[in-house]
């Protein structure tokens, strides 16, 4: 029998407030609460801190076909030094439309990079997270 690893990014009673007020860059911690109330707001859930350094916002499980299972955040992101990433849990193929109206951004796997809250549509980004959200509940339901 394989031993699954551990995931090591879990939820924890860490404080988020604590959390973000340690941002050091002013513009990026007032960016950082912003999302976090969006991110409240879109998903009806309290934040929390999965690992050191992520909001997340409510759950999902899930196991591959590898057998490996877990627990993850149905929406979250992370001040992080270049950028603010957002965690788009369902991906990116489904939302085209709207990231063609977001505004300045990139994209990794289920990562939304945004140098500065201002360089996006908030109304579109509210959207996008509302429609991930909605796709995982669904699908992980």
């Amino acid at each position: 029998m394989v031993e699954l690893e551990e995931l090591k990014t879990q939820k924890s009673d860490a404080s988020v407030e604590d959390f973000l007020n340690s941002v050091s860059d002013a513009k990026e911690r007032e960016d950082s609460f912003a999302v976090l109330e969006l991110m409240r707001e879109v998903t009806g859930e309290e934040p929390a801190m999965w690992g050191t350094n992520i909001v997340g916002f409510g759950s999902y499980h899930y196991k591959y076909a590898s057998g490996r299972e877990g627990d993850w955040p149905l929406a979250g992101f992370a001040p992080r030094k270049r950028e603010l990433t957002l965690y788009i849990m369902a991906g990116f193929e489904r939302y085209e439309e709207l990231l063609a109206k977001l505004g300045k951004h990139k994209t990794g796997k289920s990562c939304l990079y945004i140098k500065r809250l201002a360089d996006v549509d908030p109304t579109v980004l509210k959207e996008l997270v509302s429609a991930s959200v909605r796709h995982m509940k669904q699908t992980h339901s």
